[in-house]
């Protein structure tokens, strides 16, 4: 009975789609086609609809006017798909559409071309939407690899960046220029690509937001992203469906009171690099629609081969999503609303020769067409059907740019790039004068608290993986609660909460970076945040790009607080004593991405205070919830902040420095001192908070984060060459960041987690690492040519060597 329903309703669409063409000649000229672009009959009467809609409401004064915009969006695509295919191929371009000769082609053709066709009539039809409905969306692609699409509309619509637009424009030299320049590989003598075309989405690609270079991270981020005056499409694929687990609680999430109108479509190809997806494998989309709809989505099939469909259903989502909105604004309904989703179904490589096989991926001819004569002819015969004679390409162009008719932005300054930068109110840091030992994460949770509650009219975003109460975060929690869908009576939970709060790392770290236009923040258990890397490495790129392309980073920095961390954990296993993710960290730009490393309050205090005081940036701040030992005054945290480090005892004139990076490194090194001094050996003692400030500057740009030699100095004068730096991460991790630091082998010694855990607690993971302040003591004797056993007992000398155990008095 379905089988036989669904063929009438096919053969009632196909009439219905016949009897406009019939008596629409407008309707007719468009749904005829253009080239290998084919409009099926249910897109036919969707059109139709739609443009009645737009003329009965005044958007359009006829529906002549209307169809024209669908023809030019017909051959924008066609065209685009043209450019795309010469960007893998070819080094000239004609725009009176000659055949190329073998000289013509590349040498080395590369590039992601089946999947970069295929988005050609999707970026078309976000265009095409702009323009019918009169306002520029915001727009992000999760398959940054497609950037070919993107960068090829662009020129052919004039959108380019500014970057981008010194390069190329519709001339054969121009074009002949942008598909060279296309994976070129050149490099400049500062060791950039000379190249302002990338093989994924970068800095000059107009309109980007991110690089999509990591698979699955846009089906987090977009349901996050919109601000509730901005609109999104989300251009998602189906191969990174099966790459990223929770995407699917995007309605969970989505609320109107706080979050703007978004559009998820996803390129249903069909393929992964190697083989068919795991969709295609389990019954394609029929089997993903039932699946979105257990998962509560409202999944909407598009053409993903026309561009008029997508155009469609954004206008469709759109409107579906602010009739659900409305309804719960007059309590008709209630979250989680049935998030819309597009389904475009294509083949991959849709429009030239090898679609929808593995080949189409990357080169879909099979062979390069500037020595076989068949891929040559394979490519110029494919190329034919897809040429757009010039003017009728600029008309098309000049249709879909109606930016002043209607005064509207330009897609590359769309809302979500040109956004004005928020000033927030700040709190006064409550500052520790009472010198008790307290725990730094509710120093962090108070400021954050106060914070957040001074700035109710800006969207909060708090990622929380984990547990924040363990964590310390009470007051945050209390304030913003969980959001949820039913809230329990008697818990923090609440519909509105601005705490994301799900088991899956990527998730919520993806909820607090999306939020560019408000201020975000995340808190997770040292060693499960190793899991978010892929997605703050995916934003860190791109910020970095920005900044080294000029671009304004207007977004308030946001921090990652790990607590729960490696050292405090230790009765939960090595499973949960990890200190991978600074040591990552540590390894991008320090101009960007600051590891930071408080010791108590105070210095927590102030390095939250300066992180929502400064802008563009990512913090990593590694912080004790357990209570430990004031040491630092508001000037010396405020001072220890802004160097990076500061000394913390002894006049600088020692020749032995001990160095801690850490809170409980910190506790050891300053018993170990204390012995030390009463075994007569002077010393002087530094606190490295930010140590990514002291390495060697990877380019000019982190050399302007890095410290100055006047300060690197004056707390490790050159007089003083033995050093022990006891670390919070691994000493090899550390060792190479501090290379600056280090007069080598015999003279500077690195303790630091080596590995071992267990069921600990903070001293049995001490003494399992060799931290502890024997140890310390220990190297610190070997770095300055003494005699161990003038500091350490015999006894205190075994435990260190590991022959006996630690006893109660060891720890005094």
């Amino acid at each position: 009975m379905n089988a036989q329903r669904t063929i009438h309703k096919r053969h009632h669409v196909e009439a219905r789609a016949r009897d406009f063409r019939t008596h629409d000649a407008d309707f007719a000229q468009w749904a005829a086609g253009y080239g290998v672009i084919e409009h099926e009959p249910a897109t036919q009467c969707r059109v139709h609809a739609l443009a009645d809609e737009l003329v009965a409401t005044g958007r359009y004064g006829s529906r002549t006017d209307v169809f024209a915009l669908f023809r030019a969006a017909d051959m924008i695509s066609s065209a685009g798909m043209w450019l795309v295919a010469h960007m893998t191929y070819a080094q000239s371009v004609y725009l009176d559409g000659r055949p190329l000769d073998s000289q013509e082609f590349k040498s080395n053709p590369e590039g992601h071309t089946g999947g970069a066709l295929n988005m050609v009539p999707a970026y078309t039809g976000y265009l095409l939407a702009n323009s019918l409905s009169g306002e520029t969306r915001s727009w992000v692609m999760g398959q940054g690899h497609c950037v070919a699409a993107i960068d090829a509309v662009n020129v052919l619509v004039n959108n380019l960046s500014e970057a981008q637009a010194s390069h190329y424009g519709l001339s054969d030299e121009q074009l002949s220029k942008l598909v060279t320049d296309f994976y070129s590989c050149e490099i400049g003598a500062d060791g950039r690509p000379l190249s302002p075309l990338g093989s994924h989405v970068n800095a000059t690609t107009a309109g980007g937001m991110i690089e999509g270079g990591y698979l699955g991270f846009a089906e987090l981020l977009y349901p996050h992203m919109p601000l509730p005056d901005e609109k999104l499409v989300a251009f998602l694929s189906d191969g990174a469906f099966e790459e990223q687990r929770g995407s699917d609680w995007a309605p969970r999430w989505w609320r109107a009171e706080d979050t703007g109108l978004v559009a998820p479509i996803m390129i249903a190809n069909g393929r992964r690099i190697d083989q068919r997806s795991s969709m295609a494998q389990d019954g394609g989309t029929d089997w993903f629609a039932e699946h979105l709809k257990l998962n509560g989505f409202d999944p909407i099939s598009l053409d993903g081969r026309d561009p008029a469909s997508f155009a469609w259903g954004v206008l469709q989502i759109e409107s579906r999503l602010s009739a659900c909105s409305e309804a719960i604004k007059r309590g008709e309904a209630e979250y989680p609303v049935p998030l819309h989703y597009g389904v475009a179904e294509t083949v991959k490589g849709f429009g030239f020769p090898g679609a929808g096989t593995n080949r189409a991926h990357n080169l879909p001819l099979g062979a390069n067409p500037r020595d076989d004569e068949t891929a040559r002819e394979l490519f110029n015969t494919a190329a034919r059907k897809l040429y757009v004679p010039l003017e009728e390409l600029n008309a098309a162009a000049n249709a879909l740019n109606n930016h002043k008719e209607v005064a509207r932005p330009k897609e590359r300054d769309h809302p979500m790039v040109a956004r004005e930068p928020i000033e927030p109110r700040y709190p006064n840091p409550r500052w520790d004068r009472t010198n008790k030992p307290s725990s730094p994460m509710e120093a962090i949770d108070a400021y954050a608290a106060e914070l957040f509650a001074l700035n109710k009219d800006v969207r909060i975003r708090v990622g929380n993986p984990d547990e924040m109460r363990s964590n310390r975060m009470n007051a945050t929690l209390d304030l913003l609660k969980h959001r949820v869908t039913a809230p329990e009576p008697g818990i923090a939970e609440a519909v509105d909460g601005g705490v994301i709060t799900a088991l899956n790392e990527e998730a919520v770290i993806c909820a607090a970076l999306a939020n560019k236009g408000g201020i975000s923040l995340a808190v997770s258990y040292e060693a499960f945040a190793v899991k978010m890397l892929g997605a703050i490495r995916q934003d860190l790129i791109f910020t970095r790009h920005l900044k080294e392309s000029g671009k304004s980073r207007f977004w308030l920095s946001m921090p990652l607080i790990t607590s729960s961390h490696t050292w405090e954990n230790g009765k939960n296993e090595l499973s949960h004593q990890d200190t991978t993710l600074s040591e990552a960290l540590l390894g991008e730009m320090s101009d960007t991405c600051r590891v930071q490393f408080p010791a108590d309050w105070n210095s927590a205090l102030a390095m939250i205070d300066a992180v929502y005081k400064s802008r563009g940036e990512f913090w990593n701040i590694v912080c004790p919830k357990r209570a430990v030992s004031s040491v630092f005054s508001r000037q010396e945290a405020e001072r220890l902040c802004a160097d990076g480090a500061i000394r913390v005892s002894g006049s600088g004139q020692e020749s032995l420095i001990l160095a801690a990076i850490g809170a409980y490194q910190l506790e050891q090194t300053l018993k170990a001192a204390e012995r030390l001094e009463r075994s007569g050996m002077s010393h002087s003692i530094v606190y490295i908070a930010e140590p990514g400030r002291f390495r060697f500057p990877r380019d000019e740009i982190e050399a302007e984060a890095c410290v100055s030699q006047a300060l690197v100095e004056e707390l490790f004068p050159p007089h003083a060459q033995a050093r022990v730096f006891a670390v919070h991460t691994r000493a090899e991790a550390m060792s190479g960041c501090l290379r600056p630091l280090d007069t080598g082998a015999r003279r500077s010694a690195f303790l630091g987690f080596r590995n071992r855990g267990g069921t600990f607690d903070v001293s049995g993971m001490l003494f399992a690492n060799g931290m502890t302040w024997a140890h310390i003591v220990e190297r610190a004797c070997h770095v300055s040519g003494k005699r161990v056993e003038t500091c350490l007992s015999k006894a205190e000398l075994e435990i260190v060597r590991g022959v006996r155990a630690p006893t109660m008095e060891f720890w005094k």
